[in-house]
């Protein structure tokens, strides 16, 4: 018969002693146990996180485009911005000799908020804020000498706007942030980002939702009302040609 030796295990105040192997062995399995729970729920934990970085880095791709355009001709582009939303652009035409160019940019009350006429230049970058919620139109126009034939230039329009146009590498240098404040800095913006998107969201539901109600009362009452105009006009019916029926004694 074997014999096993004492275990001991536990903290200087706390000691246990163990002398059957079947305990120990037990024992020996309800730690393996938690030890791999516990790694299996941190590389959960991390897979999870990593998940969400990677989605919440990539939920906000800039707009950019690409299109040709020939000489004399203007193209115009619409972009819907929220308030107090700040939006940077940059164009950059293709090569053409003697060419010039114009970009425009207003929204729907006519207001110019940038304007650029007739530049030599292939590149130019503009930035706005939003006073309010509107719809804004960026006009780019291609110009060609007056004996010269119209060329068609290659435009590249790149826009940026919420945190895509917040520059955080200027805002690090200027806090004097580590990387990963910087980084959770983005992710703080992103996320107020996301809550007033959620927001304005609500907002138009409820205004969909009370124009939606005003229009069934109005569809009801107006329901209502024919009814009681096709009754009183079939109730007019009846008694004007009984009244002619009588005048001609065909009933009494």
């Amino acid at each position: 018969m074997q014999i096993t030796p004492p275990r001991i295990f536990g903290t200087d105040s706390i000691r246990v002693e163990i002398r059957d192997s079947s305990t120990w062995s037990l024992l020996r399995c309800c730690y393996a146990h938690f030890f791999v729970r516990s790694v299996v729920t941190m590389s959960l934990r991390r897979v999870v996180l990593a998940a969400l970085v990677v989605i919440l880095g990539v939920s906000v791709p800039a707009s950019a485009l690409r299109f040709r355009l020939t000489s004399g001709e203007h193209q115009c582009l619409r972009e819907e911005i929220h308030k107090n939303v700040v939006v940077t652009g940059e164009y950059e035409f293709s090569e053409a000799a003697g060419n010039s160019a114009s970009v425009h940019v207003t929204d729907t009350r006519g207001h110019t908020l940038y304007k650029r006429e007739n530049f030599p230049d292939t590149k130019g970058k503009f930035a706005f804020t939003a006073d309010e919620y509107d719809i804004f139109e960026i006009c780019i126009t291609s110009h060609a000498p007056p004996n010269q034939q119209p060329i068609e230039r290659e435009i590249s329009l790149s826009m940026k706007h919420g945190i895509e146009a917040k520059n955080y590498e200027d805002l690090a240098k200027a806090e004097k942030l580590k990387p990963l404040e910087v980084e959770l800095r983005r992710l703080e913006d992103l996320s107020d980002s996301i809550v007033n998107d959620f927001a304005y969201m609500r907002e138009r539901e409820e205004q969909m939702r009370s124009t939606n109600e005003s229009t069934n009362d109005r569809v009801l009452y107006l329901s209502i009302f024919s009814m009681l105009v096709l009754l009183a006009l079939a109730l007019w019916q009846v008694l004007y040609l009984r009244r002619y029926f009588k005048a001609k004694k065909l009933i009494d």
